[in-house]
Order: structure tokens, then C-alpha cells, then sequence
């Protein structure tokens, strides 16, 4: 698989990684099995980055990652902190941290994480300097080698890419989510901070699997958040509303090459963009990230694709979230 460095990490990684909030919790039911049979169907198609966060299952996903690396050493391992408890600025302070910390390395098994990221904080944490001054002690520490942030929208992203030690931004960027490419993706590459592609598939609607008659289980987000009842909605089908969704969807299902699945399709559109080092696709079994990982060996799409997708993005999808995110 064609690698990427991964920003101030130092760390080269596959351009495909595994997003593994699936196999944690807010998919529907993913046994044990599955999901670790998803975990290693990834590494053997060329994964090498997998990302996780300690709220995934409150610590299932962390759990299981850190068996595959007991299997599978010398994989990069990202986690994410921060939202296990209540999202007020003050709750971002060492305490705290190394409380997550700690958690977290116990999950995973291990003594220094590759890369923790704060998980979406609330917008005032980006201008606190003590938080950032805290985690680089937490890399003088030893508790994590390089640390990030995901964010919910280009404004944190920006603001984010500003700290100097910041090693990558983890935002919503696929063929539903084209703001990243004005300002952050740019940004970043100035900078030279990673950027970390994830909801890649819009919450599924981009592999062109759904219909108007598919029903999602009661413990699946993309039935209980679709209106932002437990978290920013942007996180399910990336905030379009579910009827456009598919109405997009069967415009680029037209532009999808002979020999490539719709979710591949969807991955190369996000690879194609300059500045990306990773997209995060999730997987709830090994056929999934089989399919996932050979995204990475397709051909680059052409001009004339990406124009035609931007075309659907205008048209569809612009409207509901452009100015939102």
C-alpha cells in the first residue's frame, strides 16, 4: 500500500487506515469475533494506521485494538480523548488528561501512544494555551509521542493548525464534505500537519448500499442522531438529510469506474485531494475492509470525475452543510 507521512508524527503510514468506532459501540451489534477478524482483514490488505478513541464502547474498541497489537506490533495507533464526560472548557485540564491517559494505555496495552488527539472539544479549548502547553508535557512524559485534534469544523481545524506542535487535524472530508479543501487542506500542507480524512463514506451512505427501505437498529446512530439528539449531527451522513443523501448518491453511483465498488470509489475521491495523509474508513466485518484497503491500489480519478462530483456537491448538497461545518 502507497504510504504517507502523517504529519509531526514522523511516522509514514498507509493511505488507508481503519476508523475504529464500529467495532465499538453506536453501529448496531459487531461481536468480538467480527470485529477482530475486521481488524486483521485490514492489516493484511496494507493497514498500518488505525484510529480509535476511548469513548468507542467506553474503552471496548481501545480493548480490542490492543489485542490485534499484541498479535500485529508495530502498527500506528491513534486515540482520541475527551468526551466521556461533560463537554464544559474546564474539563480539559492535567487531571484529567492523564486520567484518559492512563485509561488508555491500559486499553491498549501499552506504555507511549503514537498519537492522542483531543475529540472534538468544545470551541473554547482551541484558544487555551495551558492545554497545549500540558500535552507537550505529556510527550516529555512519555505517555504519547505526537499529539492532534479532531475537530467538527474548519474554523477548530484552522485554529488547531495554528499550535505548533499540533501533528494532525482529523476532520469530515468526503464527496459530501468539500469545505476542507478552501482553507484547511492548504493549511495543513503549509504547516506541515497531517490530516487525518474521517467519515469517509458519509456513514455508509456513500458505498451505495442504502435505500429508502433500509432500517438501522435502535443502538445504531445513523437511526437515533440523525437529528443531533446525542451529538453534532455532522457525524451522521455527514449532516445531509437522508432523502438527499440518496439522491446524490445515485448521481455519482454514474461515475463510478468498471471494477471498483462505490465505497472504493468514494476513498479515491478523498485520496485524490492534496494534503491528505490517511482516510479512516470503519469496517463491521472482514469482507469491509478487504473492500476498504484495496482502495489504495485504484488509479487516481479523472479531472472530468472530480468536476462531475463537485457538480452533485453544488447542486445536492452545498445548501444543507456548507455554511454549517
Amino acid at each position: 500500500m502507497e504510504t504517507r507521512k502523517l504529519g509531526k508524527t514522523g511516522k509514514n503510514v498507509g493511505v488507508v487506515g481503519f476508523g475504529a468506532w464500529q467495532i465499538g459501540a453506536s453501529w448496531g451489534e459487531v461481536s468480538e469475533d467480527a470485529a477482530l477478524d475486521a481488524l486483521r482483514a485490514a492489516v493484511d490488505g496494507g493497514v498500518t494506521f488505525i484510529d480509535t478513541a476511548d469513548v468507542y464502547g467506553d474503552g471496548r474498541s481501545e480493548r480490542l485494538v490492543g489485542q490485534l497489537l499484541k498479535e500485529r506490533p508495530g502498527l500506528t495507533v491513534a486515540t482520541k480523548m475527551g468526551r466521556r464526560v461533560a463537554q464544559v472548557p474546564e474539563a480539559y485540564n492535567p487531571d484529567n488528561f492523564r486520567a484518559w491517559n492512563d485509561r488508555s494505555r491500559e486499553n491498549l496495552g501499552v506504555d507511549t501512544i503514537d498519537l492522542v488527539q483531543l475529540h472534538c472539544p468544545p470551541p473554547a479549548v482551541y484558544s487555551f494555551d495551558a492545554v497545549f502547553d500540558d500535552l507537550d508535557a505529556m510527550v516529555q512524559e512519555g505517555r504519547i509521542a505526537a499529539y492532534g485534534v479532531s475537530v467538527e469544523t474548519c474554523a477548530e481545524a484552522l485554529a488547531a493548525i495554528e499550535r505548533p506542535n499540533v501533528a494532525s487535524v482529523q476532520i469530515i472530508l468526503n464527496a459530501f464534505r468539500h469545505k476542507p479543501l478552501e482553507e484547511v487542506l492548504p493549511a495543513a500542507q503549509k504547516a506541515g500537519v497531517g490530516i487525518i480524512a474521517r467519515v469517509p463514506l458519509a456513514s455508509g451512505l456513500l458505498s451505495g448500499k442504502f435505500s429508502a427501505a433500509t432500517e438501522f437498529a435502535a443502538d445504531d446512530h445513523r437511526n437515533f442522531n440523525r437529528h443531533g439528539a446525542s451529538f453534532d449531527v455532522g457525524e451522521t451522513f455527514s449532516g445531509v438529510d437522508y432523502e438527499t443523501g440518496l439522491a446524490a448518491v445515485e448521481r455519482i453511483r454514474k461515475l463510478v469506474p468498471e471494477g471498483m465498488t462505490m465505497a472504493q470509489f468514494a476513498l479515491r475521491w478523498i485520496l485524490d485531494q492534496p494534503g491528505v495523509s490517511v482516510v479512516i474508513p470503519g469496517a463491521r466485518n472482514a469482507a469491509q475492509a478487504d473492500g476498504n484497503a484495496a482502495a489504495a491500489a485504484a488509479a487516481p480519478l479523472s479531472a472530468e470525475t472530480h468536476a462531475a462530483v463537485r457538480a452533485v456537491y453544488a447542486d445536492l448538497i452545498r445548501p444543507q452543510v456548507h455554511h454549517r461545518w
